[in-house]
């Protein structure tokens, strides 16, 4: 049900520097919350770099051009040589060309531009992790701006330094994230910021240096008119699926597939994965060297609401990550009811927790420990994930203590009927789980 705001009605512009409504979370966060602020009777714009987000028919998307030397169309090349006469975009291809990535610095300059002539327009502005120096002078010389971290990049940026292998591929990491020093700056201009998990609040601060006391956590939500359960018989044997929305280390794939790889030599199995790898990538090439193409399936991408049939169709859910800011895919499977395995890298098990105390899920879940995401991915391996697995029921492997948890005080409306227990082990990883019980037992 839609309520209306009781305050004064806002005039709200939303930046992203890209948008795509296909790959990557942006343009997504963007449709929905601009959607979801109209709903509520604020007039909302969206300024967007290309690719451009699919948004509402009552939201207006305000287009600002770039070079857009990322689209597959014309890869690193400008599409006209004269668009190169203007500073700003001759700055951007110089510096695609020796491999850093510019966006969120030109996009700043721009929108910068843009707004210094329509501050009239707004009340306030809203940006979606920027962080540009262009949108640091707008929050101190032109208009009320506040800004949304998801989560801090330097932990994509320590993934990457661990994956590559020689000196240039590690200079290359480091060309790339250059922008992150920038966003460090930016952030320290701000007197509030906008995040979606306690965890990442915490994560954000000490990375960037900043006070606890300017963050407000505003968690994500889940769409129920796409993610819910359905009801279609049993749940099919041996079968996994996972959301993998970028191509990149941190999503963690790599350790899901050599598990599944592993469990094949003991059992059947099928892996499904929503989402399409990168052409010659490292997910397609390890799929190769695995031998597991005959049982791992990329649906490619998929409408919204194909998803709840597709997890009807699974045994269980894997989220493999070794970091999330949030993690939407963990709710949304818990949202339709599949049994769940998560990694606990970053806000995994806040958003398992805040969804289960909304009311919206029936569903299993199990998470493997760990205090960051240095120290998940020092020990999430093929066994562990493989292990993980089987305790959803893929195969067997017996706990060793349960231990029966009483759900948080003021919580009861909306708590699923289940028994949440604890699995604890001697040493990493402890495995969590939510039990099938219909009711919940008293703390010991």
């Amino acid at each position: 049900m839609k309520s209306k705001s009781t305050s004064k009605p806002l005039k709200i512009c939303l930046l992203t520097y890209r948008g795509n409504p296909t790959c990557g979370g942006q343009g997504v966060y963007i449709k929905h919350l601009s959607k979801a602020l109209v709903d509520i009777g604020h007039s909302v714009d969206v300024i967007s770099g290309p690719p451009y987000p699919h948004l509402d028919p009552k939201v207006k998307l305000h287009k600002l051009p770039s070079l857009d030397l990322y689209n597959p169309e014309h890869l690193f090349r400008p599409k006209r040589i004269s668009d190169l006469a203007r500073p700003i975009n001759m700055y951007e291809f110089l510096n695609v060309c020796t491999g850093s990535f510019p966006e969120p610095f030109t996009f700043g300059e721009r929108v910068y531009s843009y707004l210094k002539k329509h501050r009239n327009n707004y009340d306030i502005v809203h940006d979606n992790q920027c962080l540009s120096y262009g949108i640091g002078r707008l929050a101190q010389k032109v208009m009320p701006t506040i800004v949304t971290i998801h989560h801090p990049i330097t932990v994509d940026q320590m993934e990457d330094y661990k994956v590559a292998k020689t000196l240039l591929q590690k200079y290359r990491v480091f060309r790339w994230y250059s922008f992150i020093r920038m966003q460090m700056k930016v952030a320290r201009k701000f007197s509030h910021i906008v995040t979606v998990s306690e965890f990442t609040k915490k994560d954000i601060a000490k990375e960037f240096s900043l006070d606890e006391n300017i963050f407000r956590v505003v968690h994500n939500g889940i769409n129920n008119e796409y993610f819910y359960p359905v009801q279609n018989g049993p749940r099919p044997e041996n079968s996994i699926i996972v959301t993998n929305s970028a191509d990149t280390p941190l999503k963690g794939l790599n350790f899901l597939l050599e598990a599944v790889a592993q469990i094949r030599q003991k059992q059947s199995v099928k892996l499904t994965v929503i989402g399409q790898p990168k052409k010659n990538g490292i997910i397609e090439n390890l799929v190769a060297k695995l031998g597991v193409s005959d049982i791992v399936h990329f649906t490619g991408r998929i409408a919204n609401e194909e998803f709840a049939d597709y997890y009807a169709k699974a045994t269980v859910a894997v989220v493999p990550s070794l970091y999330e800011g949030f993690g939407i895919p963990a709710a949304e499977a818990m949202a339709c009811g599949v049994p769940l395995i998560t990694t606990s890298g970053g806000a995994l098990p806040e958003a398992e927790i805040m969804v289960a105390l909304a009311g919206v899920t029936e569903s299993s879940v199990g998470f493997a420990a760990g205090s960051t995401s240095e120290t998940v991915s020092s020990w999430v391996s093929p066994l562990v994930m493989s292990w993980m697995v089987s305790l959803a029921g893929v195969a067997t492997a017996p706990p060793r203590q349960i231990v029966p948890l009483r759900p948080a005080q003021g919580a009861s409306r909306g708590v699923p009927k289940r028994a949440v227990i604890r699995l604890l082990q001697s040493t990493p990883p402890t495995i969590r789980l939510v039990s099938s019980r219909p009711t919940l037992p008293p703390a010991s």
